[in-house]
């Protein structure tokens, strides 16, 4: 078994230049764990300490609106740095993108360690960490499409579903790195040492990050799809444009299937905040909040590989069915069980919720989406939907937290908050409670049906040869000699 082949001569895919899947497939792992932990590290922050130290003190709702509304400017950055991104990833190779993207999160990330708060010096804070969430957005809208790419383009035909998972597979490696490094701060450290300096560390290992990606992504080949179009000087000029003009509906598809993206906000992102904060009335220890998205993240890197194979085998859009679908139907359980401060049953409805059944989504919406445009637009046509559509999706948090905000006026204390169990404040938090749990769940379930009939309407894609992608008058190849053709490419990488 080797990880250097050529395809056969005459077969619809790129032949002279050699693939390396495996290779590929482990340099956007690594990337992507690296990059996206980066990225969700502000995630964590702002639940657990952001509202707090960046925003004036005695109006909790206010706190929690503004951390995630700077949240959220990170995912608005993205579909700008999707556009930019995207056309470099086009015009002048996946690789390239890919270390620019490192390089570009990991010192925008590191140096928010160093900023000031809103007890020393103001408004500066806030406006600083806006103006680096920005940056960590603009590079992150280029990193999945990018990597993606890489990882699709090296793949051998009837295996692209399984390299191409390990993208998305990465990413939650990232958000478990993002999670664990702040369980021993939030639980050793004491509350006032954790909000001065405790959360600062993990940004301050973005050090480490862009060292270690920037070695790990320039060693990987180009791709040998986007080779043969350096050799046929078939690389475009406008790669937005062409997408537009070809494969406009598609692009069209590929935002609305992102809002699917609502499933991990809800879940994990304000739903840390809704368990954790005392303004909320529930109670749930952050380290114990922490965990559930480890364990969450866990059940998915394990599971994403075995999705990625199975949509090779049975295609992709059945399993997006169950990934869209299946979380749609369970979210409204799993914020009551959350509400309810039922520990057990929170993390039963979190892995089955976001670690199983959400992965239907998540582990094949790389081959997918990548595989609706051809290599010409192939990262501006997945970059640019993807990117708004999970900007759309990013903004959620702080919306819940306007329409569904704590019982503030129960507060004894904001530093840290301390909630009165006054009668009269347990029957508002009731009341705030059941509003969580139908405007969040109903926002959820009215996106995911979005996504799937989105995903009903779009081509399947599996048994589409590489250099036939995005021509919407392919032939698929016949399902026997698909069979066939998976089965030697599995034997031989």
């Amino acid at each position: 078994m080797t990880d250097t082949f050529f395809e056969p001569a005459g077969s619809r895919e790129p032949t002279r230049h050699a693939k390396t899947p495996r290779k590929a497939a482990a340099s956007g792992w690594i990337g992507s764990a690296l990059e996206y932990y980066d990225f969700f590290i502000y995630a964590q922050a702002a639940a657990l300490v952001f509202p707090t130290i960046f925003f004036p003190a005695g109006n909790a709702q206010t706190g929690i609106v503004a951390s995630f509304a700077i949240f959220g400017v990170g995912y608005i950055a993205r579909p700008l740095g999707a556009f930019v991104l995207g056309h470099w990833g086009d015009t002048h190779g996946r690789k390239s993108v890919l270390v620019l993207c490192m390089i570009l999160i990991g010192l925008s990330t590191f140096l928010v360690a160093f900023l000031p708060t809103y007890e020393t010096a103001g408004l500066l804070g806030p406006i600083l960490l806006t103006a680096l969430r920005l940056i960590q957005g603009f590079a992150v809208g280029g990193e999945i499409a990018g990597a993606s790419a890489m990882i699709l383009e090296h793949s051998p035909f009837g295996r692209r579903g399984y390299f191409a998972s390990f993208t998305l597979q990465g990413v939650q490696a990232g958000q478990i790195l993002a999670a664990a490094v702040f369980i021993p701060l939030a639980r050793l450290m004491p509350p006032e040492m954790f909000q001065s300096i405790g959360w600062r560390i993990p940004f301050l290992l973005s050090a480490v990050v862009v060292v270690a990606g920037y070695l790990i992504r320039r060693r990987v080949n180009e791709t040998p799809a986007f080779e043969e179009e350096l050799d046929l000087n078939e690389v475009p000029k406008a790669p937005l444009v062409l997408a537009v003009k070809n494969n406009g509906v598609d692009m069209l598809r590929v935002f609305c299937m992102s809002l699917a993206n609502c499933v991990s906000i809800a879940a994990l992102v304000f739903g840390l905040t809704f368990a954790t904060s005392q303004a909320y009335g529930i109670g749930m220890a952050p380290d114990t909040f922490l965990w559930i998205t480890v364990l969450g993240n866990l059940t998915a890197v394990i599971l994403i590989p075995f999705v990625g194979n199975l949509s090779d085998r049975i295609g992709r859009k059945p399993v997006l069915y169950v990934g869209i679908l299946g979380p749609a139907v369970l979210i409204i359980p799993y914020l009551h069980f959350v509400a309810a401060g039922n520990v057990p049953m929170t993390f039963l409805f979190a892995i089955l919720v976001f670690g199983i059944l959400y992965q239907g989504y998540n582990a094949v919406f790389p081959s997918f989406y990548q595989e609706m445009f051809p290599t010409k637009t192939r990262v501006t046509g997945f970059a640019v939907p993807q990117n708004i559509g999970t900007a759309a999706t990013a903004l959620l948090p702080a919306l819940y937290g306007l329409l569904a905000g704590p019982t503030s006026g129960c507060l004894t204390d904001t530093k840290p908050a301390v909630f009165n169990g006054t009668s009269e404040c347990v029957a508002a938090a009731e009341t705030v409670h059941s509003d969580v749990i139908w405007t969040v769940g109903g926002v959820t379930i009215g996106l995911c049906l979005i996504a799937f009939v989105a995903a009903l309407t779009a081509r399947e894609t599996y048994r589409v040869h590489l250099n036939d992608l995005g021509n919407k008058h392919a032939v698929p190849v016949p399902k026997d000699e698909y069979t066939e053709t998976r089965r030697k490419a599995s034997a031989s990488v």
